[in-house]
């Protein structure tokens, strides 16, 4: 199989993890590096490929097979606009826009030219999230009923300090960091249709949120409760407990997800599985079987990568579609408007 070039648009934090990626997977290759700073040059040349100013100019001198957009949220309309004129498939980097005014117009344009866009929530992508999928499905657990999640984690000083703007509205938990959650919670419980939250700064005193409680209602009927925080010393977050980032301290006997059946439970990322052995005797007084679901740990990057390669070459629909980055978007300013006015938001 001839490697797919691929280029990466935004040579930040997420735009380097892309493109090792791209250097090490076994279907693509990294063709090219667009970024304006001068702190791109050494990467580029690191990677030994060109690199290009503008997304205008690798069109103008180059046609690669796809192209990853991780440049900053303002441009994610404009930049995948000129992929869908330009033919190109993509990979774009959440959230699909800064608004949901801009994600449904963007989601539209997606379908009505066909274009092939993934969006770029690669926690899809985790074999722990593929496991945990289809053990929900699998029916043991019985009908979902309940979910319990938590995002709790201690940003340090410094983490505002190199970038101001994350104390201001814009900035927050809720914008950065809850929309991880959403995706995992509606692929584990199903679409959210209603939420309710507390938001707090009593802790840091920001503009922004540093706390937030949240009450949510699926689709199906089940009711979840999560728990968001920036300044928690506490390792119940994905990144702590996943072992998927290796940046980040592992608690390896810690979850961030509880999904509670009529007939047992799941808590993920352990695997820890609670059922009862026979559902039709099932009652507080009677003992679970406990067992631990088998799993593989890989990098879901990596995945993201050999994924994308498939729909670039029209094997695959996206796993995580620009309707999934719509509803997302949607589900996550749902909360931030109940925080800000105490009341129930449908979705």
């Amino acid at each position: 199989m001839t490697k797919l070039r691929i280029a990466v648009a935004g040579a930040g934090y997420i735009g380097q993890a892309h493109m090792q990626a791209a250097r090490a997977s076994a279907s693509c290759s990294l063709c090219a590096v667009i970024d304006p700073s001068p702190a791109a040059v050494p990467l580029a040349a690191a990677a030994g490929v060109p690199l290009y100013p503008s997304l205008e100019a690798l069109l103008a001198a180059d046609r690669p097979d796809g192209v990853i957009l991780a440049t900053p949220n303002q441009l994610h309309v404009p930049h995948a606009m000129a992929c869908i004129a330009a033919g190109l498939p993509m990979l774009l980097e959440k959230p699909i826009a800064p608004t949901v005014a801009e994600a449904q117009a963007l989601a539209d344009a997606v379908e009505r030219s066909g274009a092939r866009m993934l969006i770029g929530h690669h926690r899809a992508h985790s074999p722990i999230m593929a496991k945990a999928r289809e053990v929900v499905a699998s029916g043991q657990l019985g009908r979902v009923v309940a979910v319990v999640g938590s995002a709790t984690f201690f940003k340090p000083s410094e983490y505002f300090d190199d970038a101001p703007w994350r104390r201001e509205i814009g900035g927050g938990p809720i914008l950065i960091n809850m929309i991880h959650e959403v995706h995992n919670l509606r692929m584990l419980c199903g679409d959210i249709v209603a939420v309710q939250a507390f938001a707090s700064n009593a802790v840091r005193g920001h503009v922004v949120e540093d706390t937030v409680a949240i009450n949510l209602r699926f689709a199906s009927g089940a009711l979840g409760t999560f728990m968001l925080s920036d300044t928690a010393a506490s390792p119940r977050s994905w990144e702590q407990t996943s072992q998927e980032n290796k940046a980040y301290a592992t608690a390896d006997d810690e979850d961030c997800y509880v999904i509670s059946g009529t007939n047992g439970s799941l808590s993920v990322p352990t695997m820890r599985l609670k059922t009862y052995p026979r559902p039709q005797d099932r009652s507080w007084w009677k003992p679970f079987e406990s067992g631990v679901v088998g799993l593989v740990r890989d990098d879901p990057i990596q995945h993201q990568m050999t994924h994308f390669g498939a729909v670039i070459r029209g094997e695959v629909a996206p796993l995580v579609s620009a309707r999934d980055g719509l509803q997302n978007l949607r589900v996550t300013e749902a909360i931030a408007n109940a925080a800000k006015s105490g009341r129930i938001v449908e979705i």
